[in-house]
């Protein structure tokens, strides 16, 4: 019985995942010579080599843009790319898709577990993990590989969310989704042998965003999250910020799709203020959980989010920044054809660990 995360690549995307293996195994040497030919950003970072592929290829071949001329489309390429450049991983001790019950309807998960059906060590906790894509794209099937190597690198139980997406459900339905998801998580952690209140929120721009609007709008919960893994997160949309500019073409996302989510995302630019859409104008940021913020060098989306990580740092949260300055935006989903992605990732999930388990 095939999985909700399986995806089938058709023959070309198999050869294009063959070439790009080659790719990763290329000679550090020679890696490091063909940085030398690559885009150097205003704060004197060199873009990687497999990332400079990656957004070439974003630019000019059909299929691999972030968004196409249509969004089921957009939907099936990305998780069709995703895929491609997905890392390998041995199956799971625990791969199990389930239905969580909300006011709005079911809401589909998976639960990834390398511990065992019993949680095995409990204390290593839960990561829910919510998908990048600009709330209009994305998937559990395009986010599969970053949820196993978060599992893999924190030792914790992931559980990954599809929740509902513009332009079908306008914001706040991602928003409500996001935070009966971790609700879920609190109540059913226990049978899962874990810890309910060793659960972190993470996710990846979009996905980066509901983590941080979970945290928040749980903050009064009995029990809140334990800990924030933010990877380039979208933290305010009401203003565009300098890295916008600098890379607002040529680097995967671009200008005009930030503005195309954005304005697919919300009903009206009233909502822009809304602290559940731009968590950085939230009134008070006090007495959140510890925080993991990761951007990436030639990421539109960097510059607001190490302000999120001077805002919660200035209001007494623990925080930890990761610039990961040779990457662009979604270099999680890339780990396969990239060294440099594969070490991030590896120390996001150890952040992960390191902070439940010093809850």
């Amino acid at each position: 019985m095939s999985r909700a995360t399986e995806v089938h690549l058709p023959l070309w995307f198999r050869i294009q995942r063959s070439v790009l293996k080659g790719t990763a195994k290329v000679p550090g040497p020679l890696r490091s010579a063909a940085r030398t030919l690559t885009s150097v950003n205003a704060d004197g970072e060199r873009l990687a080599p497999e990332m400079a592929l990656v957004a070439a290829a974003s630019a000019h071949v059909p299929g691999m843009a972030l968004m196409g001329d249509s969004v089921p489309g957009s939907r099936k390429a990305l998780d069709l790319n995703s895929t491609m450049m997905a890392q390998d991983f041995a199956p799971f001790a625990v791969e199990e898709d389930l239905l969580i019950d909300t006011d709005a309807g079911p809401l589909p998960a998976t639960r990834y577990s390398v511990n065992g059906p019993d949680g095995g060590d409990a204390g290593r906790g839960l990561i829910v993990f919510y998908h990048g894509g600009g709330f209009v794209v994305g998937s559990r099937a395009s986010h599969d590989s970053p949820a196993r190597a978060l599992a893999v690198a924190s030792g914790a139980d992931v559980l990954s969310v599809d929740y509902r997406m513009a332009p079908e459900h306008l914001f706040p339905a991602a928003v409500d989704d996001a935070v009966a998801a971790f609700r879920f998580a609190v109540d059913r952690a226990e049978s899962w042998g874990l810890d309910p209140r060793a659960i972190a929120v993470a996710g990846d721009s979009a996905g980066g965003n509901l983590a941080a609007v979970v945290a928040q709008q749980t903050r009064g919960d009995d029990v809140p999250p334990a800990f924030q893994l933010l990877i380039y997160p979208v933290v305010d949309m009401s203003q565009r910020r300098s890295s916008v500019d600098e890379f607002a073409d040529g680097y995967f996302l671009t200008a005009a799709q930030i503005d195309y989510f954005r304005d697919t995302y919300l009903a009206s630019p009233d909502e822009l203020s809304d602290p559940r859409v731009s968590p950085l104008l939230a009134d008070d940021l006090s007495g959140l959980a510890p925080a993991h913020v990761v951007v990436a060098g030639f990421d539109p989306l960097r510059d607001e989010g190490i302000e999120y990580a001077d805002a919660l740092r200035s209001a007494g949260v623990p925080v930890t920044v990761e610039r990961a300055g040779s990457m662009i935006h979604g270099f999680i989903n890339m780990a396969m054809l990239s060294p440099e992605a594969q070490d991030v990732v590896t120390r996001m999930g150890e952040a992960v660990a390191h902070g439940l388990a010093s809850r």
